[in-house]
């Protein structure tokens, strides 16, 4: 069974809080949503450590890795 977990991030554009559910499925997965606030395209980034926890990061669409 997979469980949701809640995260908040922040849009590298407008800084705006964004509150993201992480679902374990996603791991490992990059998506492009736009931001709520200001409509720029976030790229999400979801990984998972050692222990099984979920984590995200966000970055501009023109950022580099």
């Amino acid at each position: 069974m997979s469980f949701l977990t809640e995260e908040t991030v922040y849009c590298p554009y407008c800084g705006e809080p964004i509150e993201v559910l992480l679902d374990p499925q996603e791991a490992g997965q990059h998506y492009t949503e736009d931001c709520q606030v200001c409509c720029k395209p976030i790229v999400f980034s979801v990984t998972e450590d050692a222990m099984g926890s979920l984590s995200v990061t966000v970055r501009d669409e023109n950022e580099t890795y």
